[in-house]
């Protein structure tokens, strides 16, 4: 199974151009990936350099036959020609899709700096192996108080998910929306999460959550041990950011541990200001 998670910058390259069809093709180069997972997907906001106001959504998810697209807007407003305007989250799926989430993150108040709500998606997938829980965010760039609120909200979703895993099933309740659907301890959590491998949220994330509630692990020290993250970002765009650096990464449950093979990092293309990031994990 192969899940990606990348940043898009609203399809904007390090050219300046906007391009779903380039990320697209981009993504699909990558080799045979399961699941797509990006973030700064864009709808109708002409003001984002570069762009048109295309509905982002749509035609990524077009040019992604064959997959499920399940959508996740952190931001939905209406726009002064009184429609809508959303950004977000956007995962697309060739595994059937048994149930989607769209958690709202908390976004206490900050004044000090420019701030915007943040979502995360999750979805129930089936695969070869059972229900396994994918699920993308983009926690807060300025706001450091903001970002450290959303972590835990993260943990909080884990250990709920471990208390839905145990949930029983009603059999008078079968057809209807109390029915139980799969929600599995077990889950991969991707996402441009703002943070860096040396801060204390890069640690809280991953500590111990509750008995019985599998925490988290960096899939790439499971992968790769001792080495250095590789860059996500800055390594191609020289003037949204001074040096490179690793805020895109992939965290597995500690039940996913043995079955993580590899993370890899395409740090070559430019058609974003971040690079995707691939988990391989074994069936």
């Amino acid at each position: 199974m192969r899940v990606v998670t990348w940043n898009i910058q609203w399809c904007r390259g390090v050219d300046g151009f906007v391009d779903a069809d380039r990320i697209a093709e981009t993504a699909r180069a990558l080799g045979d990936f399961d699941v797509l997972c990006l973030q700064e997907v864009a709808r109708n906001y002409p003001e984002l350099p570069g762009s048109g106001g295309e509905d982002q959504f749509d035609l990524l998810a077009r040019r992604m036959p064959g997959f499920a697209a399940v959508a996740g807007f952190a931001v939905d407003t209406l726009s002064p020609e009184g429609t809508r305007r959303q950004f977000g989250n956007l995962v697309l799926s060739r595994l059937p899709v048994l149930q989607a989430f769209r958690h709202t993150l908390p976004w206490p108040a900050d004044p000090s700096v420019p701030t915007m709500q943040r979502v995360a998606v999750e979805v129930v997938l089936a695969t070869p192996t059972g229900p396994l829980r994918v699920s993308t965010t983009h926690l807060e760039y300025y706001s450091a108080g903001q970002r450290a609120a959303q972590v835990e909200r993260l943990r909080e979703l884990q250990a709920e998910a471990a208390g839905h895993a145990a949930d029983r099933e009603f059999a008078e309740k079968r057809g209807g929306p109390f029915e139980r659907a799969a929600r599995p301890v077990a889950g991969i959590l991707t996402a441009d999460f703002n943070f860096h491998p040396r801060d204390l949220e890069y640690a809280r994330l991953q500590a111990p959550i509750a008995p019985g509630v599998p925490a988290y692990r960096d899939a790439w020290r499971i992968a790769h041990r001792d080495a250095p993250h590789a860059p996500t970002l800055g390594i191609h765009d020289r003037v949204q950011w001074p040096a490179p650096s690793t805020t895109d990464m992939i965290f597995v449950t500690e039940d996913l541990v043995s079955r993580v093979e590899d993370v890899v990092v395409d740090v070559e293309t430019k058609a974003s200001d971040h690079q995707p990031v691939m988990l391989v994990l074994r069936d």
